[in-house]
Formats: C-alpha cells, structure tokens, sequence
C-alpha cells in the first residue's frame, strides 16, 4: 500500500499512539555581493541568466575560489550556533544531474563540514523551552531554478517545457542540519516551527541574511517519522523539501503525522522519500525515492584547498558576534518591565524592533507598547499587512504618546491625529494643526459649556447637591459632544463640581 492511498488520521489520535521524531535542515542564502565561488554578482530580481561566469555556468577549464566572506558568515553562523569550528575543512562534489545544476555536481561539504555539534534553544509560544542539537552546518552553493510552464500545478508534470535560470546557481549557502529531534510528542510542530523562526532571527540579528523566506533566502527540508514508543526505533523518514514559511513549516508536520499514522494503520510501510508541500491544499504528494548519501558520490573537490581559518580570526569572529536575539528580549523585557505573557505576544506581533525603536525616540515603554500592540495591531489585521509594513514610523508614534503625555490631545484625539498620519498628513503636530484637534485648556470656554449643559438638566443639579455624584457623568458627557472631544474630562469633572458647589 502506497502513502498516496490512504486516508489521515485525526493528529491528535496520531501522536496518542506514536511517537514522532522530526529533524530539519534549513538553507540559508548568505548576503555575499558576489557568489560562492566566482565573482558574479549577487541581487534579487535580475533578469534571467544575467549574473553567471563560466565558473558558476560549469564551462570546462573554468576554476572556482573560494569566496572569504561567506566562509567568514559560515563561521558566525556556526559560533552562534554554539558549535565548534573545524581546524580544518574542505569541499567535496555532490553528483547528480538535474537541469538547474549545470555542472552536474553541487560544490557542497560532506564528511569535513566547517561547523559541528552544537545546539540552540527555542522559546515556545507558553515559554516552554526546548533544546535542539546540531549535527552540523555547512557551506556548499545554490542551484538555479526551473520554472515549469503549462500545466495545472506548476511542477514538471504535465508542463509543456522548462526554463532554468542560472542566475541563482553558485549564491553562497549554509545548511544547517539537525540530529533527531525527540522528545517534542504532540507538540513536534510547534518545536519545529520555533526552531525555523529562531534561526531567521538568529540570522538577521548577525546580518548574514537578509532572511526572507517569501524570497527563498531561508528554506526548510522537514523529515519526520514515527515510531510506537519513544523506545523504539527511528521510523523510516520522508522528507519535505523546501518549505518557506514558518505556519507552512508547522502544517507540513502536522500533515506527515497524520499521513503515515495512516499508512502504518493499514498495515503499509512508510516509503523514504522526499515530498512535496502544497500551500494552497496543505498536503504533501511524493517526489522521488530518498537517496542516501553513497548515492552522491561524494569525493573532494580537487579544484579547491582546504579551508583552514585560523583560530585568531575564529576568536576575533566571536568577540564581535552581535547581541543574539533570545538575550536582546530577555534584556528588553526586564528594561521595559513587561510581563511575560506581554513580552511574548511583542515577539510574536513580530513588534520588538518597532517598540525599541518607539522608546529609544523619547516615549515609555509601557506607551509604545499601548500603540504598536493596540490601535496599530488593529489596523495593520484590518488592511491585512505587516505591522512594519503600516505608514508610521517608530519617532511618530513617539511624538503622538508625547502629545498625550503632555495634556494637549487625548486618546480619543490621539486616534483621530493617528488618522491623520496614517493618511500621510504629516507628523502627529502637523496633524494636530491642521485639523485643530488640541484639547480645550481654557477654562473659560469649558465653565461656558458646562454651565449651557447644566442649564439643560436642571435635574442633575440637585441630584449632586444631594449627595449623588452618578448624574455627573451625563454632564460631562455633554461637555465633551459640544467640545467635540477636544476637553479634558477630568479637568470638565472639577469644573462641574466647582460649579454646582
């Protein structure tokens, strides 16, 4: 029985009766000017077959050296990482031929990888910590990209012809891989989700990458199996290959789960394959029998030296590795003194740039948060963007808290001025001007207002001469409609009572 023919079984009925154990790798495109290992130029959205050299063309007699910022990105990544960096290290070839490789081999790491055994922890939505080992992270080069035309899936099947674009052949990768991913249960999604978003973090924070998955600058080759007990044996694997997204990360595994809990109910074998994801189904459809690493042929590439950093560039590496992303939240949460259910749901808004930058322009941390986690979170779900993505910038929304710190709008105003800047008014000021929104500070105009609302509830004054104080909202209330907004309730409130005293 194949994996194609059965139905799913419910998720949480699957990891009740069996144990899933995932490993990921996760390519990451370095943020080179130049190209693994020949000087053509690097940047998105050049037209096709633009930003070759015979060298990443595979042309014969065409040599490759080897490009030293990306060794030196290789080494941050792996410091980060917490893994040791190899003394010593060298390329090997990957052979096998597929049309968006021209060389018929990719220039990889294989038994000597520049970084290995090493670990990092991820934060979980509840701020359940886990642990996940590196085997290892290695250097090796892109392929292009087929572009598959005709056809109802865009796949090669059923395509009517192929175009390959080489401009992405030879861009500088590092794979991060792995070991064996256990202990997550019915969680396993989540865990890999985490780890995916933990590492797009961790590359930006090192500006190795400018990391946007949308782009495939960071991709993930997701495996799973399952087993009956966590004492049991591996499961055999499949793996889903370039999955670019962190839900679509987190939805491929809970798919697999349920799909070989199937076919092992049934009394089938789970095929080694790798599998391709559907975003727009959320399913996995097979690809090609998996090949096991004998099948590449591996040897060393004989065109390139070993690689040998020296362990004074390594240390010099490491003390100028940036604040990593888990201890800049730890540090700004206790600067900011956000609880940790607040400090999370900053993180995961995908707001913490923006409230740090919001208080280092002058404002509390306690007000920006008010903002970027409020009224800017609503707007930003209504018009179905990012919060970045929203025409405010962090020193705006700094003026605007300042503005209401200082008495001259309220937040009912404030959101009006935010109207205003949102429209591309100007800054919160300029909007305040222009639309007369400063709040009522003369007394005077505020006692003539009051005294018109109390002429017309004669009633609500000798409720308050009598001890009830309820009726003075009403008034207050009246106060605020003919300012339209623009008085300071609580200044209206002392007036009231002054006057009816």
């Amino acid at each position: 029985m194949t994996a194609t023919t059965v139905d799913l079984v419910d998720y949480a009925d699957a990891t009740r009766r069996y144990d899933p154990v995932i490993g990921i790798e996760v390519h990451v495109e370095l943020g080179t000017l130049t190209k693994m290992f020949c000087p053509a130029e690097v940047s998105f959205g050049a037209e096709p077959n633009t930003q070759v050299t015979p060298v990443s063309l595979g042309l014969p007699g065409a040599l490759p050296v080897v490009n030293g910022k990306a060794v030196e990105y290789a080494i941050r990544i792996g410091l980060a990482l917490n893994c040791q960096i190899a003394e010593t290290c060298r390329f090997a070839r990957k052979n096998y031929f597929y049309p968006d490789v021209p060389k018929n081999f990719q220039t990889s790491q294989y038994d000597e990888p520049i970084a290995y055994d090493g670990w990092i922890d991820v934060e979980l939505e509840d701020g359940t910590v886990f642990r996940v080992e590196i085997e290892r992270a290695h250097m090796e080069e892109d392929a292009g990209k087929n572009t598959h035309v005709g056809g109802a899936t865009g796949r090669i099947h059923g395509a009517e012809y192929s175009l390959v674009d080489y401009n992405r052949a030879g861009i500088p990768l590092v794979e991060i891989v792995t070991r064996p991913i256990t202990g997550a249960g019915d969680r396993a999604p989540e865990v890999a989700r985490a780890y995916v978003q933990t590492l797009r973090d961790i590359f930006r924070a090192l500006d190795v990458s400018e990391a946007r998955m949308e782009r495939g600058n960071v991709r993930a080759d997701v495996n799973l199996s399952l087993r009956p007990t966590p004492e049991s044996p591996l499961g055999t694997r499949t793996e889903t290959k370039n999955v670019n997204s962190f839900r679509s990360v987190e939805r491929a595994v809970r798919y697999e789960v349920s799909r070989q809990a199937a076919v092992l109910d049934a009394g089938g074998t789970v095929i080694q394959e790798t599998r391709h994801w559907h975003e727009d189904t959320g399913i996995t459809t097979s690809g090609r029998v998996k090949s096991d690493a004998e099948d590449y042929r591996y040897f060393p590439e004989p065109d390139l030296v070993p690689v040998a950093p020296p362990r004074e560039w390594v240390e010099e590496i490491r003390a100028g590795l940036p604040e990593l992303p888990v201890a800049r939240r730890r540090r700004l949460q206790g600067e900011w003194g956000y609880a940790d259910a607040e400090m999370r749901d900053v993180v995961n808004a995908g707001a913490i740039d923006l409230i740090e930058a919001t208080v280092a322009a002058g404002t509390s941390a306690a007000g920006a948060r008010k903002w970027w986690m409020g009224e800017l979170a609503r707007r930003a779900k209504q018009d179905e963007v990012a919060l970045e993505a929203l025409p405010v910038t962090p020193a705006q929304v700094a003026a605007l808290q300042g503005l209401v710190d200082a008495g001259r709008i309220n937040d009912k105003l404030a959101r009006q001025v935010l109207d205003g800047v949102l429209a591309g008014e100007g800054d919160p000021e300029a909007v305040v001007t222009a639309r007369g929104l400063e709040v009522v500070s003369d007394d005077g105009a505020l006692v003539a207002a009051i005294d018109e609302a109390l002429a017309a509830q004669p009633d609500v004054v000798e409720k308050v001469r009598g001890g009830n104080l309820g009726p003075v909202g009403a008034i207050i209330g009246a106060v605020m409609k003919a300012t339209r907004g623009q008085a300071d309730a609580g200044r209206v409130r002392e007036l009231i009572l002054e006057r009816i005293g």
